[in-house]
């Protein structure tokens, strides 16, 4: 991506290799393949939305901060040196977002080395040697700050590449988060544990003569203490209220651990007839897993008004159909239909009870499901809680309505069983602490209890009353995603068992999580602060990071289901983050409901708190911030949606210049194939410069002609060096658009208006749309003719004498170079058709002489439907072309770009996978051919 700046003299600061050029795809394939569901990822730890992957967040820090060759002419004089050496950068970016490499010195030493080099070349220093580039980054590195420091995974990734991070949040939960990654770890590293076991043998490993002390390295200590502690909770909460989880009781007279027992929420029918307790679960399936089936039969007692529940096999029949229905509920005893109104009215009103409808208890091999029993149902009734939470829902939140049934404060999200067992656990962390301290110091012991304040987390977001039960045999946790939906059936786990949601399952995902984080670098800090107002950095700080998205999701609101646990957990500890009864909510930048005029409100706010990061970043480094991108946001007439035009409106009124857009992918199954075209970078990362004090404004003839003149080579730049992918060139695109139009403080129409973003955009899409006309000018003939009856055709039939009126203003023929000689059209009856893609197969002779662009992108094509994207009979016909074969990949990216305006997935997926392996077909062209493959 071509800096074209007129307002920053080139050698004020280095262009730095994410305004330069990216190796993309590579990223965006690792980024996808990341196991953030895996034990050990720092995910596990602590639940956050809408996170970024770690893999991307350490690939824009390190491009970030190490300089472009382009920018080092006394290193790199020639273009071959820049782009070797580019290459270079591009490969320890490769091997630094394998998720495998998190802790290989030998990468992360090459990378933290290209960073000190780059920072001593802007001090004129000599470089310091490879293995203290750690050393050199603590003392000289300027920090990394991310004022809105959400689940963590910038400042961690800034930690793990040795620099200093610094993160701020309003969000007390987020700012928790944020003091268990990059925070306290460093504090307690290399210690051993301090719990009584850690005595001789607690330091040795192995059996018999392999016996071999423990070296107790990196967070290892810490999270051998959380496992400890954390298990003596488990058993001293058992000890304490064990008697509440009785065991399942077996027809053969034996017993088994319950792993979790179903409930489902009932009203009483409002027919005065029937006048019974109606359950209302949408199905009465509880297992699905092959030779295990079953199924919940309810059994009505009209004289009771009670329903009962059977828990019967495939072998008995099949289920009956459940209560749910599309615009209500239908009774289970006289089949009467029920509002939705008249159920959430009963709610409200606090007449919404639950029913056991099946016990699961773990079998020798397999799950058993067992009819509930009274000496269940009493046990869970008899639960007398001691305290709840406190804390209010919000009337009206962005992502649950769940206040529609009657649920207005959180503790009723659970059964008085659940909240006896949290707020047991939540006790026996008071005692933990103060064992602790007794035997170390307060500060560890704190540490500790934040840890273990996070299994309790995990815990109530396992088992509450909005957990589902999969029936494959687990339990979904409350967020599965950023919302709370409401359930009609739910699962109430065991936490004592040894199967999915139980605490100690929670306390080794947490401790696992610790071992994994990195220690190297000095000290980090964060805050909690209001993005809009305070900068907890000195000037000359590094911005990355991942602001609020608009109104998709609201964090405050949603995480006050864990605050209101935390907060008497952990108010001891963290006064100034546990002072408010909730999180607070006034000064979030959220477009929520609760705000008046709240897109205004959003807007305003962030512009504020961009314009601060604009006053206090350094002149160095470019911004580069992530934008939570949706592709069904944008709209096909080249206009965007409010939340996109509001970010870059924001950052050009802050005073940035947007200097590069990289889209990347978080949900991409594999290179080649099964992923929807149309189905964009999940964010963008916006890199940005301020923009210079002095720059004019502006006209919108001067804006367009500068957009002409500057985006046919920024797009050569980016399709045939950058090899950005079709998928992600509109994207992209917009870097070096939206350059030229935020290098003006301002652009006006004639009259004196201001030219919206939105306006700017459009015209951005029109120059990738004149660029592609542009590239068909390359073309021969007849591939310039199937483009335009492609265009206005498709693959259908058109009239011959219009294809004849195309023919001659492509000075082409129709006889002799589209039907005889070629082959690329069908003509009869007087109409013309495109071959399809079939008559391009690899056991049909290509045409004799020069093959056609078109021929040999549709040979290729062919490759890559019917062979699972095999390159080899793409390079056989590559070889077949000689130095045309470039062309192809041209073709390939209109042929994507028009397939995607139409809208068919099937196609555009299938160029994109051709442009996307396109250095892999040239890789294969300098290898021997592999047989003669009908090519000659």
């Amino acid at each position: 991506m071509t800096s074209t700046s007129k307002t920053y003299v080139q050698n004020q600061y280095r262009r730095k290799l994410i305004e330069v050029d990216l190796p993309l795809d590579d990223i965006n394939i690792e980024v996808s393949n990341e196991p953030t569901t895996a034990a050990g990822h720092p995910w596990s730890m602590h639940l956050w939305w809408a996170r970024r992957k770690q893999v991307a967040c350490r690939a824009v820090l390190f491009a970030s901060l190490v300089d472009d060759p382009s920018s080092c002419l006394e290193e790199f004089p020639t273009l071959d040196l820049q782009r070797k050496h580019r290459e270079k950068l591009h490969d320890i970016i490769r091997r630094l977002v394998k998720w495998e490499n998190n802790d290989d010195e030998d990468t992360l030493t090459d990378a933290r080395y290209e960073i000190a080099r780059s920072i001593a070349r802007s001090r004129n220093e000599p470089p310091p040697a490879p293995r203290e580039s750690l050393s050199y980054l603590r003392e000289k590195a300027l920090p990394i700050y991310d004022p809105f420091c959400g689940g963590g995974s910038i400042p961690l990734e800034a930690q793990r590449l040795g620099l200093r991070a610094v993160g701020s949040d309003l969000n007390p939960i987020a700012v928790l988060i944020n003091k268990a990654l990059v925070e306290l770890p460093p504090k307690y590293a290399d210690q051993p544990p301090t719990n009584p076991d850690n005595g001789l043998m607690g330091l040795l490993k192995g059996k018999g003569r392999n016996v071999k002390p423990v070296t107790w390295r990196g967070t290892n200590g810490l999270a051998a203490d959380i496992r400890y502690y954390g298990q003596w909770m488990r058993e001293e909460a058992y000890r304490r209220i064990g008697h509440l989880y009785p065991p399942a009781r077996q027809s053969d007279g034996g017993t088994a651990t319950v792993v979790a027992w179903l409930w489902t929420n009932s009203v009483t029918c409002p027919n005065p007839v029937c006048g019974v307790l109606m359950p209302l679960s949408p199905s009465f399936q509880v297992s699905t897993r092959k030779g295990n089936q079953h199924w919940t039969r309810p059994v009505v007692d009209t004289a009771s008004k009670r329903v009962s529940f059977i828990v019967q096999s495939h072998n008995d029949g099949v289920p009956e159909a459940g209560a749910r229905q599309e615009d209500g509920f239908i009774c289970v005893a006289c089949h009467g239909p029920v509002t939705q109104d008249y159920v959430r009215e009963q709610g409200r009103v606090g007449q919404m009870s639950q029913q056991m409808t099946a016990v699961v208890a773990e079998g020798p091999r397999k799950r058993l499901f067992l009819s509930p029993t009274e000496e269940h149902i009493i046990a869970a009734a008899s639960a007398r809680p001691q305290w709840r939470p406190v804390g209010k829902l919000p009337e009206r939140a962005l992502g649950f309505r769940v206040q529609r049934y009657g649920f207005t404060d959180w503790h009723q999200f659970f059964t008085d069983r659940q909240l006896l067992a949290h707020t047991t656990f939540v006790e026996l962390l008071d005692e933990v602490r103060g064992t602790v301290t007794d035997t170390s110091d307060a500060d560890y012991a704190n540490a500790l209890c934040t840890y273990l304040a996070f299994a309790i987390d995990k815990v109530i977001d396992g088992n509450c009353r909005f957990t589902r039960w999969q029936y494959a045999g687990s339990v979904a946790g409350m967020f599965s995603s950023p919302r709370i939906s409401m359930l009609w059936d739910f699962a109430e786990t065991n936490p004592f068992s040894n199967s999915t949601k139980n605490w100690i399952a929670q306390v080794n995902l947490v401790a696992k999580a610790v071992e994994g984080l990195p220690i190297g670098s000095i000290g980090s800090n964060v805050y909690q602060t209001d993005a809009s107002t305070t900068i907890h950095a000195q000037n000359g700080i590094v911005i990355v990071t991942d602001p609020p998205y608009y109104k998709n999701i609201g964090y405050a609101d949603l995480s006050d289901f864990f605050y209101v646990w935390l907060r008497p957990a952990l108010r001891d500890i963290y006064p100034d983050l546990f002072a408010g009864i909730l999180t607070p909510k006034d000064d979030e930048i959220v477009a929520a409901p609760r705000f008046e005029a709240s897109d205004q409100r959003f807007e305003d706010l962030l512009r504020k708190a961009l314009r601060l990061i604009r006053e206090h970043c350094s002149p160095e480094f470019p911004s580069s911030i992530f934008y939570a991108y949706k592709q069904q946001e944008e709209e096909r007439d080249g206009r965007s949606s409010t939340g996109w035009e509001t970010m870059l409106s924001a950052l050009v009124s802050a005073g940035f210049e947007i200097v590069g857009t990289w889209p990347m992918r978080t949900e991409r199954p594999n290179r080649l194939r099964s992923f929807d075209s149309n189905a964009l970078a999940s964010s963008v990362v916006l890199v940005c410069r301020p923009r210079s004090e002095d720059a004019l404004a502006g006209t919108r003839r001067e804006f367009l002609d500068a957009l002409e003149a500057e985006m046919s080579s920024a797009l050569d730049h980016l399709t045939r060096e950058g090899h950005i992918a079709p998928v992600d060139l509109a994207q992209a695109a917009i870097g070096p658009g939206m350059q030229v139009y935020s290098r003006y403080s301002r652009v006006e129409t004639i009259g004196g208006e201001l030219v919206t973003v939105r306006e700017a955009l459009g015209a951005i899409n029109q120059a990738v749309a004149n660029y592609d006309e542009q590239q068909e000018g390359e073309f021969d003939p007849p591939t310039r003719f199937c483009l335009d009856w492609l265009k206005q055709h498709g693959f259908g039939a058109g009239q011959y004498g219009e294809a004849q009126t195309l023919a001659l203003a492509k000075n082409v023929s129709i006889e002799d170079e589209l039907r005889d000689a070629h082959g690329l059209l069908t003509a009869q009856a007087g109409s013309v058709q495109l071959r399809p893609l079939d008559y391009y197969s690899a056991n049909r002779l290509p045409s004799q002489g020069r093959m056609t662009t078109w021929e040999g992108c549709f040979r290729m094509a062919w490759h890559f439907e019917h062979e699972e994207g095999s390159t080899q009979g793409a390079a056989e016909i590559a070889r077949r072309m000689g130095g045309e074969a470039e062309s192809v990949e041209r073709l390939a990216r209109i042929l994507y770009n028009h397939f995607d305006r139409i809208r068919d997935s099937r196609w555009a997926v299938l160029f994109n996978n051709l442009v996307t392996s396109w250095d892999d077909v040239r890789t294969e062209m300098s290898n021997p051919p592999q047989g003669q493959m009908a090519l000659r």
